[in-house]
C-alpha cells in the first residue's frame, strides 16, 4: 500500500483527499455515514462575518456535465461557527480548512483575527467574495485588490493561509504572484466558471440570480491548465479542484502540481465519492509502483 500522507505548510495531511468547501457543509451530515477522520481534510463551508441567507431559488441548476449554483454563501456567521461547529469538526481527527469570505478587507481581517486563536490548523480565504467598494467586483479578479486583502489578513494571523482563487480571470498566474507576494502560504484552485442556463418555456435564466458557479468534470480541464500555470508561477504549495470524479483525476492533477486535491461536485451525486476516491488513487499508486502520493506534485512533463 502506497503512502498517500503530504504536508503543506508544515501540516500533515494523512492523504491528500479533502471534501472542498461549500458541498461538505461543517461535515455533519457526513459524519452519519462514515469516519471523518478518514479524509485528509476538510474545507468548512465559507464563512463571513455576519449570518447570510444566501441566495433566493431557484440556485441549483443541473447542465450536461456538471452543476451551476448561485447559493451565496449562505452560512450563520463567524460566531456562531466558531461556537458551534469548529469545536466539532476540531474533534473529527483530520486537518480542518476554516474558509471564510467578507466584503472588504477589514471585515476578513477581523475573521481571520478570530480564528487565530482557536485551533484549527490552516485558514482558507475566498477572494471570489464582491468587493463593495469597487463596484461588486471580486477582489480575486485584480492583482491589487487580491494582494490587498492578503496582506490585511496576512496582519491578522500567524497561521498557515491558504488563497483560494477565482479562474474567471485573464491571467490567473498574476493573482497567484500578488497574494504570494503579499504573504499566501498555499493557493487553492479553481473556484467557479461564471456560467449561465436559460428555462426555454419562461424564457428566463433558470438561476434566480441569472448566472451562477460551473462546476464538475466540465471545468476539469481548465482546472488542471490552470494549477500547472500556477504551480509554475510561484514557489508556494497549490491545492488543486474543479472537476475531481476520480482517484486518476485526483492523480492528474497533482501531476500538474498540486499537492493535495479538493473534491467537490463528486459529492452531490454521491456523499462517499472522497472515500472512493482516496482508495482510487492508492490503488493507481501501487499499480504504477509509486511507493508515495506526494511524489506525483509537479511531475508532468511538458512537451
Amino acid at each position: 500500500m502506497a503512502d498517500l500522507s503530504v504536508k503543506i505548510c508544515g501540516v500533515e495531511f494523512k492523504n491528500p483527499i479533502i471534501p472542498a468547501s461549500g458541498v461538505f457543509g461543517y461535515g455533519r451530515e457526513y459524519a452519519q455515514f462514515y469516519d471523518l477522520s478518514r479524509l485528509g481534510g476538510i474545507a468548512a463551508k465559507g464563512t463571513t462575518p455576519k449570518k447570510q441567507n444566501g441566495n433566493p431559488a431557484p440556485r441549483i441548476a443541473e447542465t450536461p456535465s456538471g452543476i451551476l449554483n448561485s447559493v451565496g454563501l449562505q452560512n450563520p456567521g463567524m460566531d456562531a461557527f466558531l461556537a458551534d461547529e469548529l469545536p466539532w469538526l476540531l474533534k473529527q481527527n483530520t486537518v480542518i480548512l476554516a474558509n471564510f469570505a467578507g466584503s472588504s478587507p477589514e471585515l476578513c481581517a477581523e475573521s481571520a483575527a478570530k480564528l487565530d486563536k482557536t485551533d484549527v490548523q490552516m485558514l482558507e480565504l475566498n477572494i471570489s467574495c464582491p468587493n463593495v467598494k469597487n463596484g461588486g467586483l471580486a477582489f480575486g479578479a485584480d492583482p491589487k485588490t487580491a494582494a490587498g486583502m492578503v496582506k490585511a489578513v496576512r496582519a491578522a494571523t500567524t497561521k498557515p493561509l491558504v488563497v483560494k482563487l477565482s479562474p474567471n480571470v485573464t491571467d490567473i498566474t498574476e493573482i497567484a504572484k500578488a497574494v504570494e507576494a503579499e504573504g499566501a502560504d498555499a493557493v487553492s484552485l479553481i473556484n467557479t466558471l461564471l456560467g449561465m442556463r436559460i428555462d426555454l418555456r419562461t424564457r428566463r435564466p433558470i438561476l434566480r440570480n441569472n448566472t451562477g458557479g460551473l462546476s464538475g468534470p466540465a471545468v476539469f480541464p481548465v482546472a488542471v491548465r490552470m494549477v500547472w500555470q500556477v504551480a509554475n508561477a510561484v514557489q508556494i504549495p497549490v491545492i488543486g479542484m474543479g472537476g475531481v470524479q476520480s482517484g486518476k483525476d485526483a492523480a492528474e492533477l497533482m501531476m500538474a502540481g498540486a499537492s493535495a486535491v479538493q473534491v467537490g461536485t463528486a459529492i452531490v451525486a454521491d456523499p462517499y465519492a472522497p472515500l472512493r476516491i482516496i482508495d482510487e488513487l492508492n490503488d493507481w499508486l501501487d499499480e504504477n509502483g509509486i511507493a508515495t502520493a506526494a511524489e506525483l506534485t509537479k511531475t508532468v512533463k511538458a512537451w
